[in-house]
């Protein structure tokens, strides 16, 4: 794989709580200069990152109801929409982990359903995180149909804010669930080539990881 299609999958992400606008700044000069993907930022620095990345081919991707996804619908709804209008092109939701695993499947598939018609009516994608370290093998299969059920265009493994991050036989199990209409983003622990390459090569398209520079001059 080319390093030039190995970084138009890559998010370049920086979620940590403790970032400053300058590292934003940093992080979006990176990604145009690398042509990423996107940039993965927090919501208060979305319109840091629509800013800095004017003119570019780089989206500007943020996350909704982070790292938990405990929030109501309306508030996931509502931040969905403020972000959007500050220049969010994609949006990475965490569903409600834990009305998932009680089974409350309407619920679940709602809440993500909400926050797809807000993003699609807006022309912005949706990835929806299902923190595949705190479910079962039977409950990430359940949390993927949900999600497709709900017109989400991606599934995404992991906050990495939780017990462990991306396997490939989570990303494996996803993409079999899925099939190939719907995009796979493995994120959480992807810190070089050859853990970025499993990942592909189990299925996702796309990556998230805050050493895509790193990863991208491994590929050389």
């Amino acid at each position: 794989m080319s390093a030039e299609k190995l970084a138009s999958m890559i998010d370049h992400t920086l979620l940590k709580p403790e970032a400053t606008p300058a590292e934003i700044e940093q992080i979006c000069k990176e990604a145009t200069e690398f042509n990423f993907a996107s940039v993965c930022i927090n919501p208060g620095y979305v319109e840091i990152a629509n800013e800095k990345l004017k003119g570019s081919n780089v989206k500007v991707c943020t996350v909704i109801s982070f790292p938990l996804g405990a929030t109501t619908t309306n508030s996931k709804v509502c931040e969905t929409e403020d972000a959007i209008a500050g220049g969010a092109q994609e949006v990475d939701m965490v569903i409600n982990i834990g009305r998932l695993r009680s089974r409350d499947y309407n619920y679940v598939e709602n809440d993500i359903r909400q926050v797809v018609k807000v993003a699609h009516s807006k022309n912005a994608i949706t990835k929806v995180i299902i923190e595949t370290c705190l479910l079962t093998d039977e409950e990430k299969e359940r949390a993927c149909l949900l999600a497709k059920n709900a017109g989400a265009d991606f599934v995404k493994t992991s906050t990495g804010f939780s017990k462990s991050g991306a396997t490939t036989a989570d990303v494996a199990l996803m993409r079999k669930v899925v099939g190939s209409g719907m995009g796979v983003k493995a994120s959480g622990g992807v810190r070089s080539f050859a853990d970025a390459i499993s990942m592909i090569e189990s299925g996702a398209t796309r990556i998230g990881t805050s050493s895509g520079i790193k990863i991208l001059l491994e590929s050389k």
